[in-house]
């Protein structure tokens, strides 16, 4: 038990850095960070099983998926040229809302009647809003961050409580840079905006 244990350690500090790495990437406005993030994606769904933390293995699922499709869109948008960072109009406003209702319904109850988690609630809030944050990652959305934090806010307790004390302080780091990322992408708007203005 104690060698299986070690191994969880191991594996969330080599997922720890990866996910640095990709943060780290994303903060900076860099297309690779979809790179590492993936393979951080595949290490985290493997510890997560053993910890039966399955909600967050269904975002896991979700998060891999929305980084192939993150990494195409903001390499070639839907213009076949680079998306460039906005901030969501009302009608993506909405669609983020409701995919968090959405997912924390549908999540709450597979957790509830089809998994043996014990902390069905807590573990479906994360998933709810991180799958909204990555959509609006996707998309280039500066509001990815402010959902990817309330997410990353209620992930550390709950790695705390589930003894994933790297994964924890992980999210802690995450959160940081969430933080800082938001500041870092708004400041990016108004170079690009007043980058605009001056041309005109």
């Amino acid at each position: 038990m104690e060698n299986f244990f070690t191994q969880l350690t191991y594996l969330q500090i080599i997922g720890t850095a990866l996910g640095v790495a990709q943060v780290l990437l994303a903060r900076n406005n860099n297309i690779h960070n979809y790179l590492f993030g993936i393979a951080s994606i595949l290490i985290g769904i493997w510890v997560l099983y053993q910890t039966k933390l399955y909600a967050d293995i269904v975002l896991h699922l979700y998060y891999l998926f929305m980084s192939i499709y993150g990494w195409l869109f903001w390499k070639y948008g839907r213009q076949k040229k680079e998306t460039p960072i906005t901030y969501s109009d009302r009608s993506e406003q909405i669609m983020a809302i409701a995919i968090v209702i959405a997912c924390f319904a549908l999540m709450l109850y597979w957790l509830g009647h089809f998994t043996n988690s014990d902390v069905p609630v807590w573990d479906a809030a994360v998933s709810a809003f991180a799958w909204a944050g990555m959509w609006l990652m996707a998309k280039r959305k500066m509001e990815n961050w402010i959902y990817l934090n309330i997410s990353n806010l209620i992930a550390i307790p709950l790695f705390v409580y589930k003894e994933l004390y790297v994964y924890a302080g992980l999210t802690i780091f995450l959160f940081v840079v969430g933080t800082s990322g938001y500041f870092k992408w708004r400041k990016l708007i108004l170079e690009n905006n007043n980058g605009q203005t001056a041309q005109a």
